[in-house]
């Protein structure tokens, strides 16, 4: 019965040293942002999505372009030029 006193006499302690972490969450450097954070209005959200989503297309495409580059364009130069 020993162990398992000990086991949960450790688990205690932990549970005492998570709830301890984040008493002071409020409290400290980042005390002041997370009292400001509020949850966005639907306007506010659908605008974020579209300016990810266009940031996300962009430099996808900027990426499949190098590709064809890389994959077409190169090979296609070297054997005009290079032999």
């Amino acid at each position: 019965m020993d162990g398992k006193k000990g086991l949960i006499d450790r688990a205690w302690e932990i549970q005492k040293r998570i709830e301890d972490r984040f008493h002071n969450i409020g409290k400290g450097r980042y005390g002041r942002i997370l009292k400001m954070a509020r949850k966005p209005t639907e306007d506010e959200y659908y605008k974020t999505l579209k300016i990810t989503l266009a940031g996300m297309l962009i430099i996808g495409g900027i990426g499949f372009i190098i590709y064809i580059i890389k994959q077409v364009v190169a090979p296609w130069i070297l054997s005009r030029f290079g032999g």
